[in-house]
């Protein structure tokens, strides 16, 4: 038993020696910096949503610079007649309106002027000049007045538009394409009667529409329908006639429109203001009322409230978000700004009214928003 013994003697401080050994290196270890620290994960990126593009629509409605039929009832300035409203025109990818004359030198109209009832209008050529000054980018002939002087005065209407580099829409069986922010607009004038796009043909009408808006990214309709005057502020889904005239349903219209690819719609003709829809996310302005009417056009009472309608839509035509500038005619027709915002109180009166269920929102300041 005592070799063992003598083993233990020696093993003993070897074990403890190698111990200390194996202690000593991994305080060493633990000690000295590791080359491969485990670093923090860093913050995710800041997600910045990519800008998509958008357009904006400044529309008017009914505009007439003067006539020289029956008789010289023309501005003395032509050039001047936007001056006050200038500033409310500009800073749109679009300016529409719809121009209710001619532009033409053709001596003879079919009508029959009578006073308070048929009217011929006939603007000289040269004011498509002042028109395009003025901003206008498209203009709609889709209306009552745009063959006051026969086929003849219409094409001369088509062509002096053209001639000054402002898109006339409005000629049957056609569509208008344009292109901004790289966005495909098509825009398609309508009307009543049977020698434009009729709101009256509804097969004809979503054939055409549903033809724009296979083509286009959005489809634009500018409307002039319904009846006029201060007894026609209101709208309802029915046919509305006017002197014995079949002058169509702008509630049935619009619904079938947008169910046909429409993305906005644009009304004008009765002379007033009326009612703003929103309607599945596209918006319908019921009428623009009048713009401008130099000593053509009433002005008494709703006649004489005006507006330009701004409009911002995204690249597949929804409404993003609106504004109401208020204007008011002169005397003579004229425009100006209302500081009073009579016609916003009007429309957003005539909107809770005729749709109390849309979703579109105009605050005291004419915002339009939902």
């Amino acid at each position: 038993m005592r070799p063992l013994s003598r083993l233990s003697r020696w093993t003993s401080p070897l074990v403890m020696v190698l111990l200390g050994m194996v202690f000593w290196t991994q305080t060493q270890k633990s000690s000295r910096p590791d080359p491969f620290p485990t670093l923090p994960e860093p913050p995710p990126p800041e997600f910045i949503a990519p800008e998509l593009p958008t357009i904006t629509i400044k529309a008017v409605g009914d505009t007439i610079m003067g006539t020289n039929y029956p008789s010289n009832q023309l501005p003395p300035n032509p050039s001047t007649v936007f001056n006050r409203v200038q500033p409310l025109l500009e800073d749109a990818d679009f300016l529409f309106g719809n121009f209710e004359s001619t532009l033409t030198r053709h001596p003879t109209t079919p009508k029959v002027p009578s006073a308070g009832r048929v009217y011929a209008f006939r603007t000289p050529p040269e004011y498509a000049q002042f028109l395009q000054q003025a901003g206008f980018d498209v203009l709609s002939v889709a209306n009552n007045h745009s063959y006051d002087f026969t086929e003849q005065g219409f094409r001369d209407t088509l062509n002096n538009l053209s001639n000054v580099g402002i898109i006339p829409v409005g000629e049957k069986d056609r569509v208008v394409y344009t292109e901004v922010n790289g966005i495909t607009v098509a825009w398609l004038g309508f009307s009543y009667l049977g020698y434009h796009n009729s709101i009256n043909n509804l097969p004809e009408a979503n054939a055409l529409i549903r033809e724009a808006s296979d083509r286009a990214d959005i489809t634009i309709i500018s409307v002039h329908a319904g009846a006029e005057g201060n007894n026609a502020l209101r709208v309802q889904n029915r046919t509305e006639t006017f002197y014995g005239e079949n002058r169509g349903n702008m509630v049935l219209f619009s619904e079938n429109a947008i169910a046909n690819g429409a993305d906005l719609i644009l009304g004008h003709g009765p002379h007033v203001p009326r009612a703003i829809q929103l309607r599945n996310g596209k918006l319908v302005a019921y009428s623009l009322g009048n713009f401008m009417g130099y000593r053509t056009f009433s002005t008494a009472g709703a006649n004489g409230y005006s507006f330009v309608l701004e409009i911002e839509l995204d690249d597949l035509g929804n409404f993003i978000q609106g504004q109401i500038h208020p204007i008011r005619l002169d005397p003579q027709g004229l425009p100006y700004p209302d500081p009073e915002g009579r016609s916003i109180n009007l429309i957003r009166q005539l909107t809770r009214q005729d749709f109390p269920n849309t979703p579109l929102v105009i605050d005291e300041e004419g915002m339009l928003s939902f």
